[in-house]
């Protein structure tokens, strides 16, 4: 009887790690001395983190301070999409960094084309924001997930190969 094995590809991180990172990062702007009385403050919602502060440089130097903090923490800095610079009430500062989760559907068939296109034996199925690769063999899928980290630089998207069965 053949068995079919197969995993999951998704786009995700660990909301518990960001928060903790998030910790360490309002932690460390309390406690150096370039950022005291800078009225730096560092918020998080659902998916989005605002920081606001009084000036580019701070801005900066916190952007620099998130990322140091996020990799020690295994994110990966892809999750984080940076907009634009608002001037808000008066002389703040204020940036909204977007929170990327889940698979875009036109980058979901970007992904099922070039994995169609390399293995013949393998099946993927689009799921929401979730790609389902099955074959039925172990290897296949093996290569499949090597082509999935190689897809990962190109289309700057986090992604992660999941409940491998």
């Amino acid at each position: 009887m053949a068995e079919s094995f197969s995993f999951d590809v998704v786009s995700d991180f660990e909301r518990q790690e960001l928060v903790n990172t998030l910790d360490q990062v309002k932690r460390e702007i309390s406690q150096r001395y370039d950022l005291k009385g800078t009225d730096t403050v560092v918020d998080l919602d659902k998916e989005n983190i605002f920081i606001t502060t009084n000036s580019e440089l701070t801005l900066n130097s916190v952007n620099d301070i998130i990322r140091q903090k996020a990799i020690k923490r295994n994110l990966s800095l892809k999750i984080f999409d940076y907009g634009e610079i608002e001037t808000v009430s008066g002389n703040k500062l204020k940036q909204t960094i977007l929170l990327k989760q889940g698979i875009k559907q036109e980058i979901a068939k970007k992904i099922s084309k070039s994995i169609r296109d390399q293995f013949k034996k393998i099946n993927v199925s689009i799921n929401g924001e979730t790609l389902r690769v099955s074959s039925k063999s172990k290897n296949d899928l093996q290569l499949a997930i090597k082509l999935i980290s190689q897809l990962e630089e190109s289309l700057n998207i986090p992604l992660k190969a999941n409940n491998f069965r």
